[in-house]
């Protein structure tokens, strides 16, 4: 089997399984308890706090360990949007994860504007557009790092300083950005950013959120106050450990060699199947993303043909998986509906054999042409 669909879940790390183990055995005490046990479990919660705000250049008590991205990207958009609004007004990309996007549209729900900014046809968020958009009472801007569908890296560092001219929080989604691009916040000017341990070879369930100390923030979950009453319930001290040892195993000296893996690979393809288009930015993309539309194809057709053929791969976002509506991602980007629908994302990292990769093109222009052939009759 050749795995080539990181961008929906990264496959465990051995090195995080053997830390995770005995937070779930011997050590399995609740973080919140005064006893011994207790006490141990609370010494492994904060050295794994530490450890993550040490990666990300932040303090310890501005890491808040949540249930994953989807949870971080709702706390940090509602969150903020609720505890001291400057005014009613949000701004989003129109090519954020649903987790921003629904959230977005809860607060318009509730009485909030909110103005989803235009990309281009490579799924870039211009500065200019940015600027264009900010109102004296808008209260968050959020626009993702790096697009899990397309693989777009966008220009957080202008964005945020462009925010940060009127005094606006900016949020980043950066969970597919996570173990390629820096994540260090003051570089990045960010107010709050949402990041999810599946994707960097953690365990599924768990995810951190950033909040920079004096950022007014409502939580979402009321309880017992555990971190720092930002997210009640009982904590996740396995999770957490196995999140923080993930990111320590973090070397942005792969994403090279990936890099130029991901460009043979998008070379072979445009150059092997008749009709293939890349989307996203040809240069401004995340190393281990290579996706495709096709013309004259269905792309859940040419998944179920390289499922055939070992290879697993994706059509985009694993949290649309099964709809029969074009990418919302794709159509921002002006892509016309139908070809929308064509859509196939190849994703993978340092561990991905250099032979499947080598191979993958190649059953891509067999799954194609059998495609085109069938619906020829």
């Amino acid at each position: 089997m050749t795995y080539l669909d990181h961008a929906a879940t990264s496959p465990p790390r051995r090195e995080v399984l053997e830390a995770v183990l005995p937070y779930l055995t011997r050590d399995f005490g609740n973080a919140s308890s005064q006893h011994d046990l207790g006490a141990s479990a609370h010494a492994a919660l904060e050295d794994a706090r530490a450890r993550v705000a040490a990666r990300l250049g932040a303090r310890a008590s501005e890491v808040v360990f949540t249930s994953g991205g989807t949870e971080a990207d709702n706390t940090a958009v509602k969150g903020i949007a609720l505890a001291a609004p400057r005014g009613r007004h949000v701004i989003v990309s129109a090519v954020e994860h649903p987790a921003v996007l629904e959230s977005a549209a809860f607060l318009e729900r509730i009485g909030y504007d909110v103005t989803h900014l235009p990309v281009d046809h490579d799924g870039l968020v211009h500065v200019e557009a940015l600027r264009a958009e900010l109102r004296p009472d808008t209260t968050l801007v959020s626009v993702q790092y790096a697009n899990n569908e397309v693989g777009t890296v966008q220009p957080v560092a202008e964005l945020a300083a462009v925010a940060q001219e009127l005094g606006v929080p900016f949020h980043t989604d950066a969970v597919q950005a996570a173990g390629w691009l820096d994540l260090g916040v003051d570089a990045l000017g960010v107010r709050a950013m949402s990041l999810s341990g599946h994707k960097l070879g953690a365990p599924k369930g768990v995810g951190v959120l950033y909040v920079r100390r004096r950022t007014p923030i409502e939580p979402l979950l009321h309880g017992g106050g555990q971190e720092r009453g930002l997210r009640s319930g009982t904590s996740d001290v396995a999770s957490a450990v196995g999140f923080a040892t993930a990111l320590d195993l973090v070397d942005l000296a792969r994403s090279e060699p990936v890099a130029a893996q991901r460009d043979s690979l998008i070379a072979e393809v445009l150059d092997r199947v008749s009709g293939a288009r890349l989307t996203g930015h040809p240069d401004r993309r995340l190393p281990g993303h290579a996706s495709f539309v096709f013309d004259g194809v269905s792309g859940e057709s040419v998944l179920l043909r390289l499922q055939e053929r070992g290879t697993l791969c994706s059509s985009g976002s694993a949290c649309a998986a099964g709809s029969d509506e074009p990418s919302p991602v794709l159509l921002a980007m002006g892509y016309d509906p139908a070809l929308a629908q064509t859509a196939v994302r190849l994703t993978f990292d340092e561990r991905t054999p250099a032979a499947d990769l080598d191979a993958v093109a190649g059953q891509i222009a067999d799954a194609v042409g059998a495609v085109r052939k069938l619906a020829a009759g």
